[in-house]
């Protein structure tokens, strides 16, 4: 069961079209906030949606895929791995943050061609 260790699958939504960077080695890569929906009833029968914010970084080949085709709404399923990070933010406070690095991805929402 080893292969199973530090994986994430997620289907979800873009919040908003993907972010694309290059670093100082000319590395492409493509940040995405993705929404995760689950679904419950209350004590009166009604029904709750509680929504879950990803954020999610891919990878040369996969930020150009993230470019082309993924916009604000797209549906995508990825699998990839969980990386726990620690940053000093603008006020000086150190922050710690969770980001899914993608091994895969799935676009199931594809852009329309103009």
């Amino acid at each position: 069961m080893s292969i199973l260790n530090n994986s994430v699958r997620l289907t979800g939504f873009l919040g908003s079209a993907p972010e694309i960077k290059v670093t100082e080695n000319q590395k492409k890569f493509a940040k995405i906030n993705l929404a995760t929906n689950n679904y419950r009833r209350n004590d009166n029968g009604e029904r709750i949606v509680d929504t879950t914010w990803h954020h999610i970084v891919l990878w040369e080949k996969q930020a150009d895929l993230a470019e082309k085709y993924m916009y604000k709404g797209s549906k995508v399923a990825l699998e990839g791995r969980l990386s726990n990070r620690y940053y000093t933010d603008a006020d000086g406070i150190k922050r710690y943050t969770s980001v899914i690095i993608v091994n895969e991805v799935d676009i199931l929402t594809k852009k329309e061609q103009n």
